[in-house]
């Protein structure tokens, strides 16, 4: 094997990594959540909205990396669920607000054992787990102020 080949084995990509290990971990959210009525997405805006309170549909997207196309459908879901209010802002009509119910705040309790589960299924330490967290929200900030989203980053490739 040669060295520019080896620069594109599968296992040496760290975006592979990400990925597989991205799924992995949903995966071992899905019953850990099942028990709460909720999907990962779903529990990730409970979780901001447990941490933050009340938050705009577009604040609440931007903290989540969700744009409002993905964020009203998951919403629309946690309201029916009853565990989420969402109106529209009196000062800009455009704006819609998202507050927790009564019922959305006290899941909080049960959702509690949560993450040291996963830090069980995961092998890891609390400080390994956050040294870890630490550096892919480093490589998240990175790569999202390493160039304009519309910027084309590579030249087109030589085929």
């Amino acid at each position: 094997m040669n060295a520019k080949s080896s620069l594109l084995d599968l296992d040496r990509q760290l975006c592979f990594a990400l990925y597989a290990a991205s799924l992995a971990m949903t995966k071992a959210y899905k019953p850990i959540l099942a028990e709460l009525g909720l999907t990962y997405p779903q529990y990730l805006v409970m979780l901001a909205l447990w941490q933050h309170g009340s938050q705009r549909v577009g604040e609440l997207g931007e903290r989540l990396g969700l744009d409002s196309g993905t964020l009203t459908p998951l919403a629309k879901r946690l309201q029916a669920l009853g565990l989420i209010e969402r109106e529209r802002s009196a000062v800009d009509e455009r704006q819609v607000e998202i507050t927790l119910t009564a019922a959305g705040q006290q899941l909080r309790a049960r959702a509690e054992p949560i993450p040291l589960c996963v830090m069980q299924l995961t092998g890891c330490q609390l400080p390994q787990l956050e040294s870890l967290t630490r550096e892919l929200k480093d490589l998240r900030h990175q790569l999202a102020s390493a160039y304009p989203a519309e910027a084309n980053l590579f030249p087109p490739l030589k085929t």
